[in-house]
């Protein structure tokens, strides 16, 4: 179990850090761009996201299991022999899925842009995809590469090269926007195009990380190819074949969330146009698909870890038939991403007004959205868990029909529900479509795998009881606050969440010790440091 904890710690170290970089530099490019402008900034990488995933084909994910599965039987060949031909492959796909949403980027700027939007026109949006599409050429293949170490159980290559190509990203699309406004006199939107080509730089920074790990650990891997049992020999075309099983449900794993945010890019205008805030459509779409939900993928960082350290280790206990060791990391994944995640969701919900003020501006409209927004964050953060387990048992067919029901769901009540509710309508058949699809991966894990735990639904009973009392004193602590400070200034609704945060954090976490929940989850090591402590 201990190898399921220090693989998601490494990941989640890594993807945190990542994840507050990829919030942070918002700030400094709001203020560059404006409120009327950052939205354009959403329009390109949706539908980049979708051709990512198409160019990848969930290949990663599925190699990481592949090379893990092979490993487990002590052929270490099998999995080199896949390397070389998965990086030419991922070379290949990668320029295709560039040339091709390259070419596409009218159509898809036609698609997606309201025609009677009176701040951007198709090319400005066309513009931008064309910009961001360069970085095809380059992710597919990294993102290959950070599988095989995966594969290895070797997390460390993931996570640094996550961390080091945000921060080259960032650093490119600051600097590159503030040259084209401050020094050439250029437009927003010209800064915008400029700042979409940083996820191609930062992507050859991530690279070169991986090119640095593979010298170091390359010695370690031929040692283990010389000594490994007989190869498999299997062929490369059965080698596709059985990646081709596993990938498929990852590159809809991979598109959810990108897919569901496209349902509101259709749909939106329409529902929108029923209501009598139709003005305001292009300034509650920029704040549902990307200002709020930029703070709302905070909770869900920590299922991207886990789903990553997931499949290797489920494909493993899977592949020994070791059903003992398989059910005891499913009670535990389910009891640690609602351990942890719940909280932040429900502390960031309580602390909306602040967080957003301190983001972006004091929005009324921005905080209430955000607020609304954020439950859906436990729904992000159990999809791809449960997904990842059931392409850990092989059943990932059903991640594909599930995930399909799901957006049908969002799609059919998407409209009707906008033009009752406008943005909180949005909002609520995400949370329909997506309780819909884990609802039904949830159903056929306890089928295939006989799994009941009545111990996982006593723990997540009492981690929301444990919720309810910290919410009650994060409540009492803002009543206190308001008394002695406002949120005039972004300084003082930085001190208001320190302050408050700390309370929550500290209540929650005094419950978690003293009843010893956090012992029996976090492990032998945690205990060691809590008896210091007296619990």
């Amino acid at each position: 179990m201990s190898t399921l904890i220090k693989g998601t710690a490494i990941l989640t170290l890594g993807m945190f850090l990542s994840k507050v970089l990829g919030v942070m530099y918002i700030i400094p490019f709001y203020g560059l761009v404006g409120e009327e402008n950052i939205v354009l900034y959403q329009y390109a990488y949706i539908p980049y996201n979708l051709m990512l995933a198409v160019a990848i084909s969930g290949a990663p994910l599925a190699f990481s299991k592949y090379v893990a599965k092979y490993n487990s039987l002590g052929d270490y060949e099998t999995g080199r022999r896949l390397l070389r031909s998965g990086l030419l492959t991922m070379l290949i796909t990668g320029f295709i899925s560039f040339l091709a949403l390259y070419s596409l980027a009218d159509v898809l700027a036609k698609i997606t842009i309201d025609p009677d939007d009176k701040i951007f026109t198709e090319q400005d949006v066309a513009d931008v995809i064309r910009w961001v599409s360069f970085a095809l050429i380059v992710v597919p293949f990294m993102s290959l590469w950070r599988g095989f170490f995966q594969g290895y159980n070797y997390m460390m290559p993931t996570a640094v090269s996550q961390l080091l190509e945000q921060i080259i990203r960032i650093i490119f699309l600051l600097a590159g926007a503030y040259v084209v406004i401050n020094i050439f006199d250029g437009t927003p939107k010209t800064a915008i195009q400029f700042a979409v080509l940083s996820a191609a730089i930062g992507a050859i920074g991530g690279v070169l990380v991986l090119f640095y790990y593979w010298k170091k650990q390359k010695p370690e891997y031929d040692l283990l190819r010389a000594n490994s049992i007989d190869s498999y020999d299997v062929r490369l075309r059965d080698m596709y074949k059985e990646i081709l099983s596993y990938a498929l449900p990852i590159v809809f794993l991979g598109v959810a969330n990108p897919l569901f945010q496209f349902i509101d890019m259709l749909t939106f205008n329409m529902g929108m146009s029923r209501t009598d805030n139709a003005e305001n459509t292009s300034l509650y779409l920029g704040i549902l698909n990307l200002t709020a939900h930029k703070l709302v993928l905070i909770p869900v960082m920590l299922a991207t870890g886990f789903s990553m350290a997931l499949i290797p280790l489920i494909t493993k206990y899977y592949t020994l038939n070791e059903h003992k060791s398989l059910t005891r990391t499913l009670d535990q994944s389910f009891q640690m991403i609602v351990f942890l995640t719940l909280p932040a969701v429900v502390g960031m919900t309580l602390l909306s007004d602040e967080l957003y003020h301190i983001f972006y501006k004091n929005s009324e409209i921005g905080s209430e959205i955000l607020a609304h927004y954020l439950p859906a964050a436990i729904l992000f953060a159990l999809f791809p868990v449960t997904a990842s387990i059931l392409q850990g048992i092989n059943q990932q067919k059903w991640i594909v029909l599930n995930l399909m029901i799901g957006l049908l769901l969002k799609l059919s009540l998407n409209i009707p529900l906008i033009a009752i509710f406008e943005t909180n309508g949005a909002i609520a058949a995400t949370i329909i479509g997506y309780s819909g699809a884990i609802a039904m991966n949830i159903g056929v894990i306890m089928v295939t795998m006989q799994y009941r735990s009545s111990l996982v639904v006593r723990r997540l009973v009492f981690i929301v009881l444990m919720n309810a009392v910290m919410a009650a004193a994060v409540l009492l602590a803002l009543a206190g606050l308001d008394l002695v400070i406002g949120m005039e200034t972004k300084l003082q609704s930085i001190i208001r969440i320190i302050v408050v945060g700390g309370i929550g954090g500290a209540v929650y976490g005094y419950i978690a010790l003293r009843t010893g929940l956090a012992q029996k989850l976090f492990g032998e090591r945690l205990t060691k440091y809590t008896r210091k402590l007296g619990f």
